[in-house]
């Protein structure tokens, strides 16, 4: 699971990111509001972990923002010294999905954030077999059907082809994909993934008649979508 972790306290965050990573998470941080929105708004997280207290704006101005102009359905959970009861609801009533009271208890967060993995449907395993639409993925056997006729795929395509089924409606950051799918952790500059999602978007033939189309998001990355979301 990729955790987006909002925690300004570098002591604690240092301590949490390694629990979480120990747990088998992967786990990006950052400690300022608008770096952490920017983050969310390009990277793919499967949860957020946020803090309330930040030196720009608040966890919950973060939280807003992100319910209401990124991801309505992204799981959350607080995590902050704030303990009145006003401050639970508010929260809650904000979009939070959980909240704990520092300090923090190294099972529990496990606990806490995998329930809501589970209550949310995150599978940090992709499925053996994923089909969208006219698209079939056997992750197995490494094949992938267009109207159950296989087509031929390199195996770079077929990798990045997989990420973007699996997370339909999502924007995937270059980054997020060079990481992912070729494993270079260096900013460098490669027109690497540009070049793979042109060559699937043909060998595939995603287009809008076919019910899917892969949006180019300007300075970011790329998003697979359901032409039906207009």
């Amino acid at each position: 699971m990729h955790i987006g972790y909002l925690e300004d306290d570098l002591q604690q965050a240092n301590m949490v990111k390694q629990w979480l990573i120990d747990a088998g998470h992967e786990c990006t941080h950052r400690d300022e509001g608008a770096a952490f929105i920017q983050d969310v708004r390009t990277g793919a997280f499967d949860l957020l972990l946020l803090d309330w207290e930040l030196p720009d704006i608040s966890g919950i101005e973060v939280l807003q923002t992100v319910r209401n102009a990124i991801n309505v359905s992204i799981p959350v959970l607080f995590c902050t010294q704030r303990d009145a009861e006003e401050d639970v609801v508010m929260a809650l009533e904000a979009g939070a999905d959980d909240y704990m009271v520092k300090p923090v208890r190294q099972a529990e967060l496990k606990a806490r954030l995998e329930a809501l993995a589970r209550r949310a449907g995150v599978n940090d395993q992709i499925a053996n077999v994923i089909e969208v639409g006219p698209y079939r993925f056997n992750v197995a056997a490494r094949e992938v059907f267009l109207n159950d006729e296989l087509v031929n795929v390199t195996e770079k395509d077929f990798d990045l082809a997989v990420c973007l089924f699996s997370n339909v409606g999502r924007v995937l950051s270059r980054k997020y994909l060079l990481e992912t799918i070729w494993g270079v952790t260096a900013d460098v500059n490669t027109r690497t993934v540009d070049v793979h999602i042109s060559r699937i978007r043909k060998s595939l033939n995603i287009n809008p008649d076919r019910g899917y189309r892969i949006k180019t998001v300007y300075q970011h990355g790329y998003r697979l979508e359901s032409v039906e979301s207009d």
